[in-house]
């Protein structure tokens, strides 16, 4: 069997940075395979814009942000058209002024599969990407305990929830924190106890279970829901416990990471952060930006090393490496092995 089936990641997950010229821009990838991004997260690294998240599956122009709990909103001059191999975005200063990074990942083009409501069951549409582990679910509330299948070829290890219509909490499940928690993407607490978002379920090889919270399952609310299960060589949820020292532990990923997400999960007021190679050409990585927050890139101080086959902590922060436990969610560059069982070369 293959180490992986996934040689080229950036077929499936790509960075993009970009100047922005306050007019229309088509943004073009770089990677060895064009990429037709399907989610993207666009984020002006100069200025304290909130991040714009834009979905194939809900359409161009249409905006969520996960730094504040507000509801979708229809942003004319926006991303305004998903490319073959790129995006395009229109005036909008917080897409397209001063420096700015795309984050994108590739689901099925736009197309989507529809399912009915049964029940308590909710009713929807999916687009996923079984090779990579990816799907956009679309769908309304029932305000009861029901479940949703999510496509994805094994149990998802990531499920982020935004509801549409109106101001809410962005619920995060993560492997790590067990069911009956969740993280709040716009928010730096840690992991509270919420046995109503996923009805104190885990999800399952099949289904996603949403439970009472008017977060994720109100009756007649219309969500948004991505959903990603780990894939060898190209993505990784994992956890650490922090050591305290700039020669932090060592986090196996199988792969040298494109991106990393890590969040304390245990101590509270401790921001999200988002890390790439794009921003960072060099060990030691210290770019980052803050997801729950507005602000710019901050490059105060080193973090992680990226690896040719994972990652390594080079900061005593608290934040990010001090006695507690902290999650992480990365995506690959390069597999360390690739399906001829051919090692990368190692960085």
């Amino acid at each position: 069997m293959a180490y992986t089936n996934i040689n080229d990641p950036s077929a499936y997950f790509q960075t993009k940075t970009y100047t922005g010229n306050s007019g229309v821009q088509f943004v073009t990838n770089d990677g060895n395979s064009d990429l037709q991004p399907d989610w993207v997260w666009i984020k002006n690294r100069t200025v304290a814009y909130s991040y714009q998240l834009y979905d194939s599956t809900r359409g161009t122009t249409k905006a969520l942000f996960c730094d504040v709990l507000n509801a979708e909103t229809t942003v004319a001059n926006g991303l305004v058209t998903f490319n073959t191999d790129g995006f395009g975005v229109n005036s909008a200063a917080a897409v397209n002024e001063n420096e700015l990074v795309a984050w994108q990942w590739k689901a099925n083009g736009g197309t989507t599969t529809s399912f009915s409501e049964s029940g308590n069951n909710p009713g929807g549409t999916r687009q996923t990407n079984s090779e990579s582990g990816f799907s956009i679910i679309s769908y309304t509330g029932t305000g009861s305990a029901g479940t949703i299948a999510h496509g994805l070829p094994s149990t998802p290890e990531l499920i982020i929830f935004k509801r549409r219509n109106s101001s809410s909490d962005w619920d995060v499940y993560h492997k790590s924190i067990g069911n009956g928690k969740r993280m709040e993407l716009a928010n730096e607490a840690q992991a509270s106890t919420d046995t109503t978002f996923m009805n104190n379920t885990l999800p399952t090889s099949t289904n996603i279970t949403v439970g009472t919270s008017a977060n994720t399952n109100a009756d007649g609310a219309t969500y948004i829901c991505y959903a990603f299960s780990p894939v060898q060589g190209y993505s990784r949820m994992g956890t650490y416990v922090g050591n305290t020292s700039t020669d932090g532990y060592f986090n196996y990923c199988g792969f040298r990471p494109a991106w990393v997400l890590i969040k304390c999960y245990t101590g509270a007021n401790d921001s999200w952060i988002i890390i790439d190679t794009k921003r960072n050409v060099a060990n030691s990585m210290n770019a980052r930006l803050f997801p729950d927050l507005a602000n710019a890139e901050s490059t105060s101080q080193d973090i992680i090393d990226c690896l040719s086959n994972g990652l390594k902590l080079r900061t005593a922060d608290t934040a990010y490496n001090g006695s507690r436990d902290y999650l992480y969610v990365a995506f690959a560059e390069n597999p360390f092995v690739t399906s001829t069982g051919i090692p990368t070369t190692a960085r």
